[in-house]
């Protein structure tokens, strides 16, 4: 089973879809009402029958994920957005099995964002809680995960001194 955090219009879980097939599950979890009904406007427009979306907050959780029973967890730029990274991991552990994956694609920045620079702008609302590199992994270890690599790292922008990365990192519970 895979568990997008954050799944929006679904885009992420119908790829995952496509690679688990018939034989694999794939769950959308998102937390607004409105993007949870087009994304299961999506799936049903594109014929997805091994799909699911359903309403849930990562730092609040999940409940309709069961512990350990997700195989493999994946966010695309969303846990940057909560205020408590921690909880946010710990929820994506708790759901995982034993030797689950987690791959999240997020933002981090070279110096912490300051309450002056949210919302300003010289920034964009994606990064508004956005961490250092080395806070961003303290919080998925923290959380208890290990083997924690960054897989991909691409400097995505520039401003007021600081530089945003777009990293790729995964970890194994």
């Amino acid at each position: 089973m895979v568990v997008d955090i954050g799944s929006g219009g679904g885009i992420d879980v119908f790829l995952s879809a496509n690679k688990v097939k018939d034989s694999g599950k794939v769950f959308g979890i998102d937390m607004t009402d409105e993007m949870l009904e087009k994304a299961r406007d999506n799936a049903k427009q594109s014929g997805y029958t091994n799909v699911e979306f359903k309403k849930g907050d990562i730092e609040r959780g999940i409940p309709s994920i069961e512990d350990g029973s997700a195989d493999v967890a994946i966010s695309n730029c969303v846990i940057n957005l909560t205020l408590d990274k921690v909880a946010a991991f710990r929820e994506i552990y708790r759901i995982l099995r034993s030797n689950g994956r987690m791959l999240i694609s997020d933002l981090v920045t070279s110096k912490e964002v300051g309450l002056e620079s949210v919302n300003s702008e010289d920034w964009c609302s994606c990064i508004d809680g956005a961490l250092t590199k080395e806070n961003y992994i303290d919080s998925i270890r923290k959380a208890g995960f290990n083997n924690i690599e960054i897989s991909q790292e691409t400097p995505y922008i520039e401003g007021d001194g600081r530089k945003i990365t777009s990293l790729v990192i995964k970890a194994v519970k």
